[in-house]
């Protein structure tokens, strides 16, 4: 299954659908998500805000998602790590915007292309209605290249077989 499809039905994943996540909407060319949680009674806290797991569950899968879209089959696209600061509690609708511009992208594969793997840190903000920030949100990124190791290893064996 593509990636497009899998996030436009990853509302139906039980972790999302329990948290009240949706994927709002995906730019026709896969390198923008914007996902977006209304307050529930079941995803409030004890204090009647949105629960803060919630608030990174939204933020998860989305930058992977696009990288894996745009490398495709031949790239391993993993999270190394993530941070989130709350900001701001809120008891409305909140979303996020994850976007890596095709640009950035080719960057991307092209670092990873020349040496074979790489992290690459990405930002971005929930917000709610009126803009304001309620979360930041940081997310560290593993890329490697497939076919950068085949090739190293042929060129080993080739150098040992040369050698002996």
């Amino acid at each position: 299954m593509r990636i497009r499809t899998i996030a436009k039905l990853i509302k139906f994943y039980p972790a999302f659908m329990g948290a009240g996540i949706t994927v709002k909407s995906i730019n026709n060319d896969f390198t923008q998500v914007v996902s977006q949680m209304k307050m529930h009674w079941y995803n409030r806290n004890a204090v009647g805000t949105h629960y803060g797991g919630s608030l990174y569950s939204m933020c998860d899968p989305f930058y992977m998602f696009i990288l894996m879209e745009h490398l495709g089959l031949d790239y391993i696209v993993w999270d190394k790590s993530a941070s989130i600061d709350f900001i701001k509690a809120e008891k409305k609708t909140v979303s996020a915007t994850f976007e890596i511009p095709k640009e950035k992208i080719a960057e991307i594969k092209k670092y990873v292309d020349e040496n074979g793997k790489g992290l690459f840190t990405f930002h971005t903000n929930v917000v709610n209605e009126q803009g304001e920030t309620v979360a930041a949100v940081e997310k560290v990124l593993y890329v490697k290249s497939k076919q950068f190791y085949k090739n190293k290893e042929k060129s080993t064996k080739a150098t040992k077989k040369s050698t002996k």
